[in-house]
């Protein structure tokens, strides 16, 4: 679905930023998904200092892991030295590989959470293998002709799965365990008392705060939350729309644990691990010990694609300015005022596929606009747009200039796309969602209908899927859809 390009910038008054916006404690530059910054205060908690234990544990058992190969592998075959390199506190460079590779697999996938999955012994054993098994194929590719000792090979990666889950095993004796997590509960009003007496009687969890759902999207919630002390919230009848576009990340950057009973699944459902709390079913949606690595990884993608692609694409860019400039007067670039991260409004690029007089003829023809519901103007047959942009619509490269605004931080690869201060002024209250994620040259609404979707509802539900459902793997995903529906030119006008 596109967008004309013109809605004026000098007559626009400011549009309402989302400090408006329930829900938004955010600061006005950051993406809800962004990490907030590390404080080493919370390796002092109860959470913290069994993170810290788990970790050394799973670092000592495969160093002792390593130390019992060497040993045994002594009496059988000598270690080559291409395996060994230089050695780091008694032990070759290549175990520290081994180990930081395996610690940041458990980290990603939560078994050093505060919850019981880091009992998941079955999961750290394969986590284990998985390392072990890849070092064969990295080894092959490094140097077909190193052959590492099938008694070393074999001795270190069982003792590596014996001794992590052993120590994790022993983990579960310590004390930590006995110290219950703070719990804060959000319910509807009528389901808040006998939910709070349910879990008196059948759980130890002290119950730091309460709050009512249709009050979870109020902008004082979360602060609510955090100066309570509690490091779970235990969530029924939450109004979907701020559950997935607010509350979920907003806890997750301030690594509280989130936990879902039956009735709150519109959004999140597969996020979440089915556990039972004082026999009550519910689902888990823990904050990751690294979080907002994955999001780093993400404006480092950014900024490395934008550059390159830049750089490939300069040719491009030349053939294209000239061939607008000789088919039709005016400027070459179009420039436009969008509305941004946190409703924060920005200057957007695009090659120009218009005549220049095209915002004085929008008015004309807002009674043409076939989408629907109005919120966006769409004409399929744009008598404004000249013969050469006809061309670059279709094909897409008149939206290759917001590279320049990835550059600049304020858009990215993939994200919902910023609308021009005209849609955003006929949105209802719930639209305004897509606002608390970095806007993106490319996004789910883009690769899953394009101009066939008609209404703006349609098109925001696909938006909140993506915050929703985000990572590094969907943006891949969407990014080489798009590169598929650019070439075959679908959806495009």
């Amino acid at each position: 679905m596109r967008n004309t390009e013109p809605t004026s910038t000098h007559a626009s008054p400011p549009i309402a930023a989302m400090d408006s916006f329930p829900g938004n404690t955010l600061p006005a530059t950051s993406d809800i998904r962004a990490p907030r910054q590390l404080r080493l205060t919370v390796l002092w908690t109860k959470h913290g200092q069994r993170s810290l234990v788990l970790l050394l544990g799973d670092v000592l058992g495969l160093a002792l892991a390593w130390h019992l190969a060497a040993h045994l592998n002594q009496f059988y075959s000598p270690i080559p030295a291409a395996l060994s390199w230089f050695v780091w506190f008694g032990l070759p460079s290549l175990f520290w590989v081994f180990a930081v590779v395996t610690l940041l697999l458990f980290a990603y996938n939560g078994l050093y959470g505060s919850a019981s999955q880091w009992k998941n012994y079955l999961r750290s054993s394969k986590f284990i293998s998985l390392v072990y098994l890849l070092s064969l194929v990295a080894s092959y590719f490094y140097d077909p002709k190193l052959d590492a000792p099938r008694s070393l090979f074999f001795t270190a990666w069982f003792s590596s799965v014996a001794l992590v889950v052993g120590f994790r095993a022993i983990n579960a004796l310590l004390p930590f365990e006995q110290t219950q997590t703070s719990l804060f509960l959000i319910a509807p009003a009528e389901r808040l008392a006998t939910l709070t007496r349910v879990l008196k009687q059948r759980s130890r969890q002290p119950i730091v705060g309460t709050a009512i759902s249709t009050s979870a999207s109020d902008a004082d919630l979360l602060q609510t939350i955090i100066a309570s002390g509690a490091r779970e919230v235990l969530a029924e009848g939450l109004p979907p729309t701020e559950l997935a576009s607010s509350l979920y990340w907003q806890l997750r950057r301030a690594g509280i644990t989130l936990r879902l009973l039956p009735s709150s699944l519109e959004m999140l459902h597969r996020r979440g691990v089915p556990e039972v709390v004082a026999g009550l079913p519910t689902l888990r949606l823990e904050a990751p010990l690294l979080s907002g690595w994955d999001y780093r990884l993400k404006r480092l993608t950014d900024i490395v694609g934008a550059a390159a692609g830049l750089l490939l694409l300069s040719p491009l860019f030349v053939s294209v300015a000239i061939a607008i400039k000789l088919s039709s007067p005016g400027p070459i670039f179009f420039c436009q005022e969008r509305v941004g991260l946190q409703g924060r409004l920005f200057q957007m690029w695009k090659f120009r596929t218009m005549v220049p007089n095209a915002a004085a003829m929008q008015t004309q023809l807002e009674a043409a606009n076939e989408a629907t519901d109005g919120v966006m103007f769409k004409l399929k047959r744009d008598p404004r747009v000249t013969p050469i942009g006809q061309f670059l619509r279709r094909t897409s490269i008149d939206e290759l200039p917001q590279l320049f605004n990835v550059l600049l931080g304020q858009m990215s690869l993939v994200g919902p796309r910023p609308l021009p201060l005209r849609d955003v002024r006929r949105f209802e209250p719930w639209h305004h969602a897509r606002h608390q994620v970095l806007p993106g040259i490319t996004g789910l609404w883009q690769v899953s209908g394009r101009s066939t979707i008609d209404t703006f509802h349609d098109a925001i539900r696909l938006d909140l899927y993506y915050i929703d459902h985000w990572s590094l793997n969907l943006d891949l995903d969407i990014l080489l859809a798009t590169i598929r529906i650019v070439l075959l030119t679908r959806g495009a006008y």
